[in-house]
């Protein structure tokens, strides 16, 4: 989880200009909004106010009164200009002859609107051309309305295709790779670089296409409270025993008690933590002992949390989940999520993770961290974030996770199960955390088969699934095998890394 994505939500109640415009205010009766002003509106704010496109654009749609296919059409609006900014604002710079960066911002996003519906949405040039031109007249750009209109025109002159064959053979390699699947330059280097490690060299396109891709809904049914099989319009997922994928329908209209929206590489870090072996007798067994304590450390938005509490609940022997998120807004949250699924019981506390750890040292069985990372491994589903995320980032976060998880084996009692997890693929964050780990503390722990522990956990999982866990046709990371990585292109999930490790 991001450190910036831990920031408070409170700038989505925020307004830009445009959007009270196209929300009509807070009258209950609302003329049906504006769609292109509406996407315009959360464009801005998303770029004005670092607003989080996810949480600001339901409840712009939620107020607007559009029908649901024109719901639909400002959130692919949205989300697609969002995820292919760097290819529009270079092909605007060219069709502009001036660097997109040095017009207005207004009619930056403008264009970009333009751009996207143009190249990405089939909408038909010449409409392209004059809705955006209409837009910019519509929200006060109409002195802008020549320069946009001019600028349209060039850009919708040749195909996607044909830009990227311009593009192609001008640009240098990783620059190209950068424009034409709109990754930071930065980025696409590390994840080529994180490709390699887990032995996929020929997976770069494959893996910055799916980041531009709408990923699918999946949902928990959470063990012991629900059924995946009552939750209608849905299928089984392949990977996780309660995970579900929705096929049809709102996925807010499905959730009730015990169904949650959550990403299936979420699912299986909780379910490794659950399953995985404590290697004999349960750590630190005694004739009156009450059970395993679990811990989830870093536990915002509780998501997870909720799914562990439900593996508690039924797990043998049996065990008491307890949580820890340190900022006080997500922290709320947590204790939402749990109430929602029916464990309102579970204390959250709100320490720093390591004061935490200090302060239940020796007490506890299974402990997740669920450690801030750059969230590299979630650029479809945050789309902004990339333009935000800098290399730099890394030197305070990769220090984090490394105190966390000294502070682990510091606090672990003998036998005592820790489960990493990172929603990135980026090394530092991920099986070099592992490697600095085992060489600060040689012979203290061991690593367990992550992948192993989720194939026995769910027999119904099947050889094809198995595979792609990387249980059987190559190793998990590697020859190290320190850890899970999944991929959104190979898996369908974010890109989660999870590493199970043991107190000897």
């Amino acid at each position: 989880m991001s450190r910036n994505d831990r920031r408070s939500d409170r700038s989505q109640s925020r307004r830009h200009d445009s959007g009270r415009n196209e929300r009509g205010g807070d009258r209950p009766q609302q003329r049906r909004a504006d769609p292109r002003r509406l996407a315009l509106g959360v464009l801005e704010e998303v770029d004005a106010n670092d607003a989080y496109a996810n949480l600001l654009l339901p409840a712009r749609l939620a107020d607007s009164g559009l029908e649901p296919r024109d719901r639909g059409f400002v959130t692919e609006l949205v989300y697609g200009t969002l995820r292919w900014r760097a290819l529009y604002d270079e092909l605007i710079s060219r069709a502009a002859r001036r660097d997109a960066s040095e017009l207005d911002r207004r009619v930056r996003d403008i264009l970009r609107l333009g751009a996207h519906q143009a190249l990405h949405m089939r909408v038909p040039g010449h409409a392209a051309v004059n809705e955006t031109v209409s837009l910019a007249k519509r929200t006060r750009e109409a002195k802008a309305a020549g320069l946009i209109n001019a600028v349209m025109r060039r850009l919708t002159e040749r195909s996607l295709d044909e830009w990227v064959s311009v593009l192609q053979a001008e640009l240098p390699a990783d620059r190209y790779l950068s424009v034409r699947w709109s990754h930071p330059e930065w980025i696409v280097r590390a994840l080529r670089k994180s490709l390699a490690a887990d032995g996929r060299d020929g997976d770069l396109e494959a893996l910055l296409a799916a980041d531009n891709a709408a990923p699918a809904v999946n949902l928990v049914a959470l063990p012991g409270v629900a059924d995946r099989a009552d939750i209608p319009g849905t299928t089984a997922s392949p990977l996780s025993p309660f995970g579900a994928v929705l096929e049809h329908g709102d996925p807010l209209e499905l959730c009730r008690r015990g169904v949650r929206v959550q990403d299936v590489g979420s699912q299986l870090a909780a379910l490794a933590l659950a399953a995985a072996p404590d290697g004999g007798d349960r750590p630190g067994a005694s004739a009156d002992d009450e059970g395993e304590r679990w811990l989830d450390l870093c536990a915002g938005p509780g998501g997870k949390t909720a799914l562990l509490a439900a593996l508690a609940a039924r797990h043998e022997p049996k065990a008491a989940l307890r949580a820890n998120e340190p900022v006080p807004h997500r922290a709320d949250l947590v204790r939402r999520a749990l109430e929602e699924s029916g464990f309102g019981a579970v204390t959250v506390d709100q320490h720093d993770g390591a004061t935490e750890l200090e302060r239940v040292s020796g007490q506890w069985h299974r402990l997740l961290i669920d450690a801030p990372c750059t969230g590299l491994g979630a650029l479809r589903r945050r789309p902004e974030s990339r333009w935000r995320k800098q290399p730099t980032d890394l030197r305070d976060l990769t220090a984090l996770q490394q105190r966390l998880l000294d502070a682990a084996v510091a606090s672990a009692r003998p036998g005592a199960l820790i489960a990493y997890v990172t929603c990135s693929p980026h090394l530092a964050e991920t099986r070099r955390q592992i490697d600095a780990l085992l060489a600060r503390q040689p012979g203290t722990l061991d690593v367990l088969d992550t992948a192993g522990i989720l194939v026995e956990a769910d027999a119904g999982l099947g050889p094809g699934a198995a595979s792609g866990l990387g249980a059987s046709d190559r190793p998990l990371v590697g020859s190290g095998a320190l850890g899970l990585q999944l991929w959104p292109h190979v898996h369908a999930s974010d890109g989660m890394f999870v590493s199970v490790l043991r107190r000897r």
